[in-house]
């Protein structure tokens, strides 16, 4: 309320009743434009190139990031590669290991099978001399001992050599009529 009593005391109006000076207003204008046209003509410029400078800064650091995304893609792409590859690597000496450790099993196998036959047929040898020396040695206590019972019946020495390859013969020719009747 007080201002209104004051502005009407001056009597001005329009812009003056604003408290506007007319001859500042235009100083102050003009001052204004000699600014603009200095900072354009010496500010402008550099301050334009400088945000050129950094809008190419920043469009340099988004093409460098670009290019370490797409390298590190490619990187991870050939690491995959380079996994997948070294698992198909293994998995292949992995089959060859088992086929080699079956092979090895199947070859232990066969050997242990041979030596168990080589074992039968040396087994079966040794039976068979040692059979051949019993029946050799009973032989020989069989002819003994009719040497001993031929002496006691003629009650007198009996030529042992001469009896001997008499009773050998007596004994092969039964031993001969055996085998022949066990092969029947």
């Amino acid at each position: 309320m007080l201002a209104a009593p004051l502005l009407a005391e001056e009597g001005a109006s329009g812009i003056g009743a604003l408290g506007v000076d007319l001859t500042s207003l235009l100083v102050y204008l003009v001052n204004f434009g000699i600014l603009l046209l200095i900072l354009y003509f010496f500010a402008y410029k550099r301050v334009l190139a400088m945000l050129d400078e950094r809008s190419g800064r920043i469009k340099g650091s988004l093409e460098e990031a670009e290019r370490v995304r797409r390298d590190s893609e490619e990187r991870e792409a050939e690491m995959q590669r380079t996994f997948e590859q070294n698992r198909q690597e293994s998995q292949r000496l992995l089959a060859e290991a088992r086929e080699m450790a079956q092979r090895q099993r199947d070859e232990t196998r066969r050997q242990a099978e041979a030596d168990v036959e080589r074992l039968k047929a040396s087994a079966a040898a040794d039976i068979r001399r040692e059979r051949d020396a019993a029946v050799e040695e009973v032989r020989q206590q069989f002819a003994n001992l009719a040497v001993t019972a031929a002496e006691r019946i003629i009650h007198r020495t009996i030529d042992r050599k001469a009896h001997q390859d008499l009773i050998d013969e007596v004994l092969a020719q039964e031993g001969a009529f055996q085998s022949d009747g066990e092969a029947r």
